[in-house]
């Protein structure tokens, strides 16, 4: 900066990026209380998230018990999921060749964008009252996801 304005004095700030929240992102992994078939565990997530597909890789011949998870468009976390020995991965929004990137290491489970998020609103409803007592937050009954299934 210097270099480019040495006539005036530049104006800056370092700030130390402190992050008191390391161990928190986008993501969660976990394990289920008893390891599923894989395609009862297909079954199970299109029942739970109500989606009319899931979109999978191929399955693996081995019980799911630690799964990774994403809420909205989380193709960029596979890497993440499949470092933390997640046998599936339920996500939304991933592109063909990023299937591929799977490598029969996990099971891919892409349910959807909206289905993915959807309990995302009663999770802030919550967090909402039970922090700011004197705030009344409204929640939205309207469906808003675009996308259709037949």
């Amino acid at each position: 900066m210097l270099k480019c304005h040495p006539y005036e004095e530049v104006a800056y700030d370092i700030i130390a990026l402190e992050n008191y929240h390391n161990r928190v992102g986008s993501g969660l992994v976990g394990n289920l209380a008893q390891p599923m078939d894989e395609m009862e565990f297909l079954t199970f997530v299109k029942q739970q998230f109500g989606t009319g597909c899931v979109r999978y890789t191929s399955l693996r011949g081995r019980p799911v018990s630690r799964v990774a998870v994403c809420g909205g468009a989380g193709s960029f976390l596979l890497k993440h999921a499949i470092a933390a020995g997640a046998d599936a991965y339920v996500s939304a929004d991933f592109k063909y060749h990023e299937f591929f990137d799977a490598e029969n290491q996990l099971i891919i489970a892409d349910i959807g964008h909206f289905e993915s998020e959807q309990f995302a609103v009663e999770l802030f409803y919550l967090i909402l009252t039970e922090n700011f007592r004197n705030f009344a937050p409204l929640k939205s009954v309207i469906r808003t996801n675009p996308v259709n299934y037949l």
